[in-house]
């Protein structure tokens, strides 16, 4: 039986290495809809579209079976080790992130932000009238250094990074979509969404 073609022929990486502080517990291994954790329901959903992809995580927590990006400091919760232990493993010039806690981001999204894409820019990142969005976006290889120095010098400050880099932005309405589970209130409004 053949497997239907990817919508997007590039890799996409699920950022899971957080601390997950305010939740109070690792939201990545929260249950969600169906799949015993949140990582694993946006694995598979995400698999669906893309041609590859992986986990950026410290270790391996998972009860499924993932492609993961082991990060290169364990001691750092900060987006910034993800993202240089992914341009290390990975060859791809450009890979698309997205946070294991934004689980309503979908095709739709996705489709525009690549359409705002062109191998000149950094990264394209979305934005809703509730700010930016750092970890849904495209970053492209040519920041790699960038990351590297960020980390040597202990500057995790991504918004400003993409600020002074040619990054573009993408505004978008629906504020839901973009719903990130950093509190166990925002973790039970996004159970009761995927029942409607």
């Amino acid at each position: 039986m053949s497997h239907p073609k990817p919508l997007f022929d590039m890799t996409c990486v699920i950022f899971a290495g957080g601390k997950s502080s305010r939740m109070g517990e690792d939201k990545a291994l929260l249950p969600f809809g169906t799949f015993t954790t949140l990582a694993e329901f946006q694995y598979q959903r995400l698999s669906k579209l893309f041609n590859k992809v992986y986990i950026s995580t410290k270790d391996n927590k998972f009860d499924f079976e993932a492609d993961l990006i082991i990060d290169i400091d364990v001691e750092s919760s900060a987006p910034t080790v993800g993202f240089v232990s992914l341009f290390k493993q990975l060859k791809d010039e450009r890979v698309f992130v997205l946070s294991v806690d934004t689980p309503f981001v979908g095709e739709e999204e996705i489709a525009i932000l690549l359409e705002d894409d062109n191998a000149l820019l950094d990264a394209v990142i979305a934005k809703t009238k509730g700010g930016t969005h750092p970890l849904c976006g495209i970053y492209h290889r040519s920041l790699f250094s960038t990351f590297k120095q960020m980390l040597a010098t202990q500057n995790h400050r991504l918004v400003k990074m993409l600020s002074e880099t040619n990054s573009t932005y993408v505004l978008f309405k629906n504020e839901k979509v973009f719903l990130n589970l950093n509190h166990p209130n925002e973790y039970q409004e996004a159970v009761k969404l995927l029942k409607t």
